[in-house]
């Protein structure tokens, strides 16, 4: 047995997030599908990060096993030929069987695009949220900081989360603000947001609900000041909303 690990890309509008689930459609089970195809095999798909439905990833991890004498290069070919155009394979490479691409990851980092706005091009709007308000860039900013390092992060946790435990350390949190983005050679201009997060690890939504918080800080609806007591209440319903999917992206995992 060996065992294989994949770097992956993939737009994840069509899908119903990373995780497997009985009905299909996510893209866990496609990759496993199309590996399988290949292999011959039944593989078993381990991946870093469980996206939800609607998140892209940059730089996805995932490892299967398998008796396949098939060159890793081979097997990343036979996979992009396969796979439908919105899902990629940018590296693969034989990895050893004790490698866990969750477990071993030492940092993720996740960031969001936002178009604050009331006009942006039609190009754009798979990727971001369009939020149509004036947003105080300054005051998410002094938000954010409130938040980095380590810390319960329950009050921004989603229901359903299966974490042991609720700590986690934010190593890094930006909020920049640009007037032009740049996208297949072309540049848009708009009023954008990104909000850029990096941690050891993260709960369920946690991303999507700092991103809600700091945004309706800069609406003037929470004080930039009020984020350390919800941080500190550890409370849900104290935060903010949770931020559409679609603007969220699994940019990298660190080992």
């Amino acid at each position: 047995m060996k065992y294989i690990s994949l770097l992956i890309e993939y737009d994840g509008t069509r899908y119903l997030g990373w995780q497997s689930q009985t009905s299909g459609g996510t893209i866990q089970d496609i990759l496993v599908e199309v590996i399988s195809g290949i292999t011959g095999e039944k593989v078993r798909l381990t991946g870093a990060s469980r996206t939800d439905a609607g998140v892209h990833a940059l730089g996805q991890m995932a490892v299967f096993g398998t008796e396949s004498r098939l060159e890793p290069d081979v097997i990343m070919r036979a996979m992009n030929a396969r796979l439908p155009r919105d899902i990629r394979v940018l590296g693969c490479r034989e990895t050893d069987s004790s490698f866990h691409p969750r477990y071993y990851a030492l940092k993720k980092s996740y960031f969001y695009l936002i178009a604050a706005g009331r006009s942006h091009s039609a190009f754009l709007y798979r990727y971001l949220w369009e939020v149509r308000a004036d947003l105080d860039a300054d005051s998410m900013t002094r938000a954010a900081a409130q938040l980095l390092g380590e810390h319960d992060f329950s009050s921004f946790m989603g229901s359903g989360c299966g974490s042991k435990t609720q700590v986690r350390t934010i190593y890094s949190l930006d909020v920049t603000r640009c007037g032009e983005m740049h996208f297949m050679s072309a540049s848009f201009r708009g009023d954008f947001i990104r909000i850029r997060v990096e941690a050891n690890a993260f709960l369920r939504h946690m991303v999507r609900n700092v991103v809600g918080t700091l945004v309706e800080v800069g609406k003037g609806k929470i004080s930039d000041q009020a984020v350390t007591e919800i941080l500190r209440s550890c409370d849900r319903k104290n935060a903010g909303p949770t931020a559409p999917a679609r603007g969220l992206f699994l940019e990298r995992i660190t080992y």
